[in-house]
């Protein structure tokens, strides 16, 4: 957002690299400026938004001399909207520099590199892969209309959308007849959010509202939602609170059909953004840390069982560990309805001290790491007093990856084999990433 500091005028500069989340870097009369739109090794015309001190932000108003990895921008949102930041650069540059990225973050913050580099795991398709999201919805007086859609880049606001290319088309092709929906609606004002939960079959929307919606209320959302082969469900509070407007649950499922594994989930429970990328990655998890039919196996933030049941397919045993109770027990029911008994599944919080935990004392032969954006560096001393002579780490943050991997190899003797990153967000600035290590 401009101020009356920053000036107006256009400024030519060429963009000497990219940031983490996707913007071009220049300097300027000593300053560092990062620009939105800006590809490596553009000539651009931008103009500031924003300065403070020896930084200042700006965004792209003129390219003229483009970079061949530049792509024009499937959405006409794009820019505005904050859901994705690379759409102008070709899928294949996006995932080379997000590799380039992570094994900068090894040198710069765990001081490692590793072995072999291992190449970008890509999806077949970087459209309308989004099930999982949260989208705003906001009655904008003034307009006399309702918007339903990701916040915008800069403002905050929720983006003025009719359809999302990256969310599931199930929902991504509704944003304007879901808003003109809510429109209609006499708490129209009362619904700031709505969560999409996407299965192989099913489709929920979860209807956030902040006062009882009337009976005519319910009946329009009923009728819009069975006409598009969705679930509704209501949220008027905590999640205790959540319920299917029908009063009949949805079964919200998956398969990984190369494990002949089905996971069950609740439409809040945490599952992968991407259902089809997940497959693979299962697959490439699975392949890396190649379990055995003789061996024990842990798997840390094992959530529903994303990764343990494929694990016990080919184990002799696997041992899940989960902080959230709730996680635990469907994981354990999705190891009852796929016949698995050589999974166990454990309640611990992997941040608080694992004293009392039995497993944290047994031993193991390989190790899977699935932690949150967090890392998982509160657990990692615990690892080689498993006697575990392999561990596969996949992270949502290739920080925390970098910082965990420094301290498996650093401090506690194991060897970073190979890494790489896998594109389960394109157009994002979102980096997911793989790493194995070895005693």
């Amino acid at each position: 957002m401009r101020t009356s500091s920053v000036p107006q005028e256009r400024v030519l500069v060429e963009i000497e690299g990219m940031t983490h989340d996707g913007n071009g870097f220049a300097n300027v009369a000593g300053r560092t400026v990062y620009i939105f739109g800006a590809l490596t090794g553009e000539k651009v015309n931008f103009r500031y938004t924003r300065i403070k001190g020896t930084q200042a932000e700006g965004v792209v108003d003129e390219v003229l001399q483009p970079s061949p990895e530049r792509i024009p921008a499937a959405c006409p949102q794009f820019g505005l909207c904050g859901g994705c930041s690379l759409q102008h650069q070709h899928p294949a540059a996006q995932i080379r520099i997000k590799q380039q990225k992570l094994l900068k973050l090894f040198a710069a913050i765990g001081k490692v590199q590793p072995e072999r580099v291992l190449p970008p795991l890509v999806g077949d398709t970087v459209w309308g892969y989004r099930k999982k999201a949260r989208l705003g919805v906001k009655w904008v007086t003034k307009k006399q209309r309702v918007l339903v859609g990701f916040r915008e880049r800069v403002s905050g606001l929720i983006c003025e959308s009719e359809r999302c290319l990256v969310l599931d088309p199930q929902v991504g092709e509704l944003l304007g007849p879901l808003a003109e929906m809510i429109a209609s609606l006499s708490i129209r004002a009362q619904i700031p959010q709505i969560e999409v939960a996407i299965g192989d079959t099913g489709c929920v929307l979860i209807f956030r509202v902040l006062s009882t919606p009337t009976t005519d209320d319910c009946q329009h959302i009923a009728s819009f939602c069975e006409t598009h082969g969705i679930v509704p469900y209501l949220q008027e509070g905590g999640t205790a609170s959540l319920r299917p407007l029908s009063g009949t649950a949805e079964d919200l499922y998956y398969i990984l059909p190369s494990h002949g594994v089905r996971i069950d989930f609740l439409p809040t429970d945490f599952t992968q953004v991407n259902g089809a990328f997940n497959r693979m990655m299962v697959a490439y998890v699975l392949q890396l840390l190649d379990p055995q039919s003789n061996e024990r196996v842990l798997d840390l933030f094992c959530g529903l069982g994303n990764f343990t049941l494929p694990l016990a397919r080919a184990a002799a045993q696997v041992v899940g560990v989960e902080g959230d109770p709730g996680l635990v027990a469907r994981a354990k029911g999705n190891a009852r309805e796929n016949g698995i008994d050589n999974a166990q599944f454990c309640v611990t919080d992997l941040y608080q001290p694992l004293d009392n935990a039995p497993w944290a004392s047994e031993s193991f032969d390989k190790i899977l790491l699935d932690p949150p954006r967090t890392g998982a560096q509160a657990v990692l001393r615990h690892l080689p007093e498993s006697g575990a002579r392999r561990i596969v780490y996949v992270s949502c943050h290739p920080g925390t990856l970098a910082r965990d991997a420094g301290d498996l190899v650093n401090l506690y003797g194991y060897r970073l084999v190979a890494a790489g990153v896998m594109d389960m967000f394109p157009h994002t600035a979102h980096v997911e990433s793989i790493a194995l290590f070895e005693t």
